[in-house]
């Protein structure tokens, strides 16, 4: 076990067994920070034993399709991201606050048949999220007017002194995981190969989004 501020360079730093979390249209991604409100008694056991162990929980979104098993509980997603509680606090009536900052992606292998409420994977990891020095380049300027177009378009507002300062994986992340999509887009932004092909994904969406919201508004009155 890892101890203090963990840092991970390679598979053989993460456990191959984790407990998942599955919340649709949550996405978590590599150096993102997400925080949760925990209140559910399996997952406040579930929080207890990452905070004994590891650290570490993944975060998956239940099957798009809204397939379940035969207990009821919902089928999971593939790919999910792996998350490590930087910070829990709880409150007066029983809860946990907590946030995770986003470690690597990983492949569900086969979930495990436990005797913990909670739920158990065998995880493939995505290595190639682990290496920080990966620099990849993206059209920075086209998301910048994507998002910016659909702040202005919902009467939203951003720190742009701060967006600008962002560097690209930072940026991407940051925008793909605030973005208000559903499940299918989250989906799809986790799922996306690389960082530009993200960048490139979140654009799409954002610019199908908007025109949505403009065909909604139909014709102009005539």
């Amino acid at each position: 076990m890892q101890a203090g501020n963990a840092h991970y360079r390679k598979a053989a730093d993460l456990p191959a067994v984790v407990p998942v979390f599955p919340l649709s249209a949550a996405l978590l991604l590599p150096g993102g920070r997400m925080p949760l409100n925990i209140f559910e008694p399996r997952y406040l056991q579930m929080i207890d034993e990452a905070i004994a162990g590891a650290r570490l929980i993944g975060m998956i979104q239940p099957a798009l399709d809204g397939a379940s098993r035969g207990d009821g509980e919902p089928e999971l997603c593939q790919v999910g991201c792996l998350g490590r509680i930087t910070s829990l606090s709880e409150t007066g009536d029983g809860r946990y606050l907590i946030a995770l900052h986003g470690v690597c992606r990983f492949r569900v292998a086969e979930e495990l048949a436990v005797r913990t409420p909670f739920r158990m994977c065998r995880i493939v990891p995505f290595v190639g999220d682990l290496d920080e020095r990966a620099a990849e380049e993206i059209d920075r300027p086209a998301l910048l007017r994507a998002f910016r177009s659909y702040l202005e378009a919902n009467g939203l507002d951003a720190d742009w002194e701060s967006v600008s300062r962002a560097e690209n994986a930072t940026l991407v992340n940051a925008l793909s995981m605030m973005a208000p999509y559903g499940p299918a887009e989250k989906q799809a932004l986790l799922e996306a190969p690389d960082l530009r092909t993200r960048a490139e994904t979140l654009i799409a969406i954002t610019e199908m989004a908007m025109a949505r919201d403009r065909d909604d508004f139909g014709p102009g009155l005539q």
